[in-house]
């Protein structure tokens, strides 16, 4: 399997939600706590995600390994389209490759295969080390496992969405393909900061939305189970993902240098197998 550091930093808030200068200081504070997994796409900040990357990175490029993606937002799967987005990524990533690159959402209509043909033409030339897929269902890595090699899937998964643990999970043990899940924290409701009859922390990516009884119901018993174990609910979130043997690296965003060294502390905390199985 591919080797990533345990924790990944998801990018997507690069050029959205924090400007470069925080940016930088985000990628800074990850590499120094060892999280050297940089998650972008090209659709992330409209660009700005891997541009800001590329000039942070400008003369260290090798103290990262680099993860991007095609295929959304507008984008398709055909092989025109493939050579097309790893040439912009690169250009704004100031890189002659990426480390591992992902075909982000299948597009509906093109074969998946016509598509992860045209990525390893990339690996061949140079221009990428190795492929992922993301959002895909069993049957669609099963069909791009069978046309390339296929290093690596991501998609959805945490505490509170385990349908990985059904279908793809499985099939990733059986075709020795690494899992990286997304969403890990669920959009920070793993974090322990969102409590039952309090307002969201301003700014927070849930602020101004409702969450219902149910989930609260659910991040209760997480959150039991937490500090029965001796841990925070963002080391049970991170640190069960970790526990299982399919997952090579869990990607999770941060706007700030203190999210990262959590984000980091929590993936060396992974679970025992008695604590995972008393998870269910």
């Amino acid at each position: 399997m591919i080797e990533l550091s345990r924790v990944g930093l998801g990018t997507n808030n690069f050029g959205r939600r924090i400007d470069f200068e925080r940016s930088r200081d985000v990628v800074d504070a990850a590499l120094a706590a060892g999280v050297t997994h940089l998650d972008t796409a090209d659709i992330y900040g409209g660009g700005d995600s891997e541009r800001f990357i590329g000039e942070i990175l400008e003369g260290r490029r090798d103290a990262a390994v680099i993860a991007t993606k095609f295929g959304m937002g507008g984008g398709d799967g055909t092989p025109a389209y493939v050579r097309r987005a790893i040439d912009a990524s690169l250009g704004r990533l100031r890189s002659d490759h990426v480390d591992l690159f992902y075909y982000h959402r299948p597009d509906g209509s093109t074969q998946i295969a016509e598509t992860v043909g045209a990525m390893q033409e990339l690996v061949e030339a140079g221009k990428v080390r190795r492929l992922g897929v993301s959002n895909v269902d069993a049957a669609q890595l099963h069909e791009a496992v069978a046309t390339a090699s296929i290093a690596v899937v991501q998609n959805q998964y945490s505490l509170l969405d385990r349908g990985a643990e059904r279908d793809v999970l499985p099939v990733c043990a059986e075709l020795g393909v690494g899992f990286v899940p997304y969403f890990p924290l669920a959009s920070g409701l793993l974090t322990g900061k969102y409590r039952r009859g309090q307002s969201a922390p301003s700014g927070s990516r849930l602020s101004g939305r409702p969450i219902d009884d149910e989930t609260y119901d659910r991040l209760d018993t997480l959150d039991r189970f937490a500090r029965d174990h001796g841990r925070s609910l963002l080391e049970l979130a991170i640190g069960a993902l970790l526990s299982r043997p399919e997952v090579v690296s869990v990607i999770a965003g941060a706007t700030t240098p203190e999210q990262v060294r959590a984000n980091a502390a929590a993936g060396a905390r992974p679970l025992t197998p008695d604590e995972l199985a008393a998870l269910g």
